[in-house]
């Protein structure tokens, strides 16, 4: 027998090919997805500095990426019957790479944005079109041992994603944190290319019309929402005119799009799936989750670089264990999955994740590197109790044939949710830096004893260097500038309460679940 037909009888469901060169050619993709994001978010202060843009213009190039990654979501399983599944990875895996070029290349920040939104159309559907690819093509039995495999991937990339971005970017620029993704797409290419094949269902799918009206109006109210979010703050939200019409278009893109993907049989998004009470619940949830989740991937770097003055890669390493915490829960979680009530792992990791939010709350401007090593690792650990529960408990009465309508809808919520956490994270930061700073400086009138002394004492000090005439506004401005960096941090202390606060809801709304008749395996995509 010919060596090609030998593995074919083999390996029958990847057409001869090796399943473990499978999982190698899908893991590559979504490794650089899931670590774009966390490389990103510990360059935020470089790229604000070099593109000349505030911290808050900053994270647009986070929020950005998310809502082009939710509206291409739906539409991935379209795609994937139309052109191929393997075809289809390919051009996404290619337009992220591209994608990836022109974002580190970017002179200013308009350019950078739209790289990222083409960037997150690309990644888009890197995620569930690698699970769906590497599921078939294993027989069930070892599935299981496949999903832990590309599983541990998902879960290293958040590990080395802060750490490589934070090197990067202090050792080269912060452009190489975008650059480094053009020579994995690139190995990733040659390794779809020669090894991942579309099975027969894939290759003679037949699929209706692309639902162009439901698409439409997606972009409308997604695009809308992106807008006011990242530009509501500048303009002071409903106080423009611009707001108040892009909020109106968002909420009619929004309810024509509801209506329509309602009334249209074969619509882009079933939305009858959320007559479902398990998936309506888990959807609710998701986007709370996504909220919390990247409030903090966001702003925990930030007030490291921003307050306490830390490079990017002292930042990466201090927030980095977060991912071994991850990695340390997920087989744990493996473990007791079909043994405990969901609700329950569900409930303790949102409790989890709260409490770290809490000892968030907590710091001040003493605190050094390793203070928060134990709630961060801790946050990583909580989250693995988390998401998968989640994603099982909400598809665990959906049925197969809608499996793919909802592990897409399931996963737009969650980047508009974070989409919409880090909006309002950023503009909470601003807003409540500026409340306290008021409430600082009303109590510092010129008769204030306790100024005098502190101004009194740097002026001596500041007189030996710049002379006496200087020494007085000096010790001033030094003042000022403590009370600035005070009034900064108690907006982060806010805002990790609030996010603490989010999370003690979300871990009482699980128990609006209904307990499933047995155990599920969980969904592909659900991640």
């Amino acid at each position: 027998m010919p060596v090609a037909q030998a593995q074919a009888v083999r390996y029958p469901l990847t057409q001869g090919v090796n399943p473990w060169l499978v999982t190698i050619a899908v893991m590559l993709p979504t490794f650089m997805e899931v670590l774009d994001t966390a490389i990103a978010s510990v360059a935020l202060p470089y790229i604000a500095g070099s593109l000349s843009a505030t911290n808050s213009e900053a994270t647009w190039v986070l929020t950005s990426y998310l809502v082009a990654n939710a509206v291409i979501l739906p539409a991935s399983n379209w795609f994937a019957r139309r052109f191929g599944r393997k075809r289809f990875l390919l051009i996404c895996v290619v337009i992220f790479t591209i994608a990836s070029f022109f974002c580190g290349a970017a002179p200013t920040l308009g350019v950078m944005l739209l790289a990222r939104v083409v960037q997150g159309a690309g990644g888009g559907a890197l995620q569930p079109l690698s699970q769906s690819i590497l599921l078939e093509s294993f027989p069930p039995a070892k599935r299981s041992m496949a999903m832990a495999a590309y599983g541990l991937g998902i879960v290293v990339a958040p590990v080395l994603g802060p750490t490589l971005g934070g090197w990067l970017t202090d050792t080269f620029s912060w452009r190489y944190a975008f650059y480094i993704n053009i020579p994995v797409g690139i190995l990733a290419i040659f390794l779809i290319a020669r090894f991942i094949h579309d099975p027969p269902h894939i290759k003679n799918a037949k699929v209706g019309r692309f639902d162009n009206i439901g698409f439409g109006l997606l972009i409308v109210w997604t695009g809308c929402l992106q807008i006011v979010l990242d530009k509501g703050q500048e303009d002071d939200w409903f106080g423009a005119l611009w707001v108040r019409w892009a909020v109106a278009a968002l909420v009619l893109g929004l309810v024509g799009w509801i209506w329509h993907s309602w009334t249209h049989p074969h619509g882009l998004v079933n939305l009858h799936i959320l007559k479902d009470r398990n998936f309506r619940t888990g959807c609710f949830l998701i986007a709370l989750l996504g909220m919390c989740i990247y409030i903090t991937i966001a702003i925990l770097p930030l007030y490291y670089q921003e307050i306490l003055g830390y490079t990017a890669f002292t930042a990466g390493m201090v927030v980095g264990p977060r991912g071994i915490g991850s990695f340390i829960g997920s087989p744990i979680i493996g473990f007791l999955g079909s043994r405990i009530d969901p609700r329950k792992l569900l409930s303790a990791g949102f409790i989890g994740f709260g409490v770290c939010s809490l000892i968030f709350g907590t710091i001040n401007l003493d605190i050094g590197p390793k203070t928060l090593l134990i709630p961060i690792l801790v946050t990583g650990f909580a989250l693995s109790f988390v998401f998968v529960p989640l994603a099982t408990m909400s598809t665990s009465t959906v049925s197969r044939e809608e499996m793919g309508n909802a592990t897409g809808l399931f996963n737009m919520l969650r980047n508009i949710g974070g989409s919409i956490g880090i909006a309002m994270a950023s503009t909470a930061l601003i807003r409540r830096a500026a409340l306290h700073q008021t409430e600082l400086g009303a109590n510092l009138g010129g008769s204030n004893s306790i100024l005098q002394q502190k101004s009194g004492a740097l002026a001596a000090y500041l007189a030996h260097h710049v002379g006496r005439a200087a020494a007085r506004p000096g010790s001033m401005g030094l003042l000022y500038g403590r009370m600035e960096q005070q009034s900064a941090l108690m907006a982060y202390v806010d805002v990790f309460r609030w996010t603490a606060v989010l999370a003690f809801f979300c871990a009482g709304a699980v128990w609006l679940f209904k307990k499933p008749a047995q155990h599920v395996a969980p969904p592909p995509g659900a991640h």
